[in-house]
Parts: C-alpha cells; sequence; structure tokens
C-alpha cells in the first residue's frame, strides 16, 4: 500500500474506506532513485508530485560559492513536493540521501482528488501545512539556539517522526545522514558539528555512529532540546 506510512502520519482528518482507496489509486507509477541523485530540480516544469516510500530525501539550496543549505529532511510517508501541484515548479532542489523509492501522483490526478472530496482536500492542504510548520522550527533553530541544541532539536523531531511510522527500536533509530549533512542541515561547519555531536554524547544524551542515533536519555534530550513536537501536529 503506498499510502500507508503518509495515512499513518496524518491520521486526522480520517478518510472513508473509499477516500483512501482514491488516494491510493492515484498513483501513477513509482520510481528510485540512487543516493545523492536529484530527484527535482529547482525552476523546473513539474506534473507530478512525489511521496517517499522507502529511504530518506533532502529539500536543499546550493549558494553559488558551493555552500549547501538543507531545508527539509523527509522520511517514507512524507510528500516532498505536494506545494508544487498549485505552484508547478519548485524554488529549491529535491535529492535522495540514501537509495529510495518513490510514488508518483500527477497534478490531473490531485485535482481529481480534491474535486472529489473535501476531507481529502483538507487532508493534502493539512500535510503542507504542517510542512510548512516544520519549516519555521527550523528557522527558529539555525536563528536562536545554540548548535548543541539545533542538533539535540534535530534529533528529537526525526526520532518522534520515525517513531509515528514504526522506524525505531526502542530509542535506536537509522538516520543515515554524514555529518556534513547535519552541519547543512543545522547551519554549521562540519568541524563544529563534530564537536557539538561529541558534547551531546559526553553528556549522556544522544549518540550518533554510522548513521545510526541512539537516544541515551530520552527525558534529557527532550529538556536540553526544549523540544515540543506541537509543531509536528501529531493530533
Amino acid at each position: 500500500m503506498f499510502t500507508r506510512n503518509f495515512l499513518q502520519t496524518h491520521r486526522t482528518p480520517r478518510l472513508s474506506e473509499a477516500e483512501a482507496a482514491s488516494l491510493e489509486a492515484a498513483v501513477i507509477r513509482t520510481a528510485e532513485f540512487r543516493a545523492k541523485q536529484i530527484i527535482v530540480r529547482q525552476q523546473v516544469p513539474l506534473s507530478q508530485c512525489t511521496l517517499l516510500l522507502e529511504g530518506f530525501i533532502e529539500r536543499f539550496k546550493d549558494t553559488p560559492d558551493g555552500r549547501r543549505q538543507i531545508l527539509a529532511l523527509h522520511v517514507p510517508g512524507d510528500f516532498v513536493d505536494l506545494h508544487s501541484y498549485p505552484l508547478k515548479r519548485l524554488e529549491h532542489s529535491v535529492a535522495a540521501l540514501t537509495p529510495v523509492k518513490v510514488a508518483l501522483f500527477p497534478h490531473a490526478a490531485i485535482r481529481g482528488l480534491t474535486d472529489q472530496s473535501g476531507t481529502l482536500t483538507e487532508l493534502l492542504w493539512r500535510s503542507t501545512l504542517i510542512d510548512a510548520a516544520i519549516n519555521r522550527e527550523w528557522i527558529v533553530s539555525i536563528g536562536a539556539r545554540s548548535a548543541a541544541v539545533r542538533l539535540a532539536h534535530l534529533f528529537c523531531e526525526m526520532y518522534v517522526r520515525l517513531e509515528r511510522i514504526g522506524m525505531t527500536d526502542g530509542k535506536v533509530f537509522a538516520f543515515p545522514l554524514t555529518q556534513i549533512d547535519l552541519a547543512d542541515a543545522t547551519g554549521l561547519t562540519p568541524v563544529h558539528a563534530n564537536r557539538m555531536l561529541r558534547q551531546l554524547r559526553e553528556q549522556g544524551l544522544v549518540e550518533f555512529r554510522a548513521g545510526v542515533a541512539t537516544i541515551l536519555d530520552w527525558d534529557a534530550l527532550r529538556s536540553f532540546a526544549e523540544f515540543d513536537p506541537g509543531y509536528l501536529f501529531f493530533d
């Protein structure tokens, strides 16, 4: 079922069986991409939306001097470019962080879903609004949180998002990013990110090795990060 993780993440509004079947049937095909492969290039016209089924995806922008800012991290069940339906292109690029599998929804099919059902319209709209809420929280991190707290907050966020779809093992979860990726996501240099990761480990909060995160003390990590998951709207 292509939409299982999406519906597991976004549990409200609840779809009827017919509406869930229509959402599933809107998939035109699946596609696979290798790690680091570009999926969507900025300002290139689009006629379909992408739902991540397996793996991890980044949204990013590169500066003229070669620096990268990761704007969002996507896990299975996320639409990575649903906002391309009304906009028809993105002002940023989308790439696979790991080997990924995606399901593709033609814009015409998205229009059909919204014409068919107010509940489906609300669900898709709500998912884009939550995506925007996550983006605002990231802005707060980069603009107002210390380096160690930024990283701690990101580990908290990814843990609860992956737990939502059953991709954690206790307090351990795959987080297959490099330290450079973590730096690009948090506005740090790789050297600074490395020091902050060491600090979090030495404080007994979280350990990150070889693409696996282990939360050593959830309550302490959440307190240190001042993490409130309300912006994820898991209701």
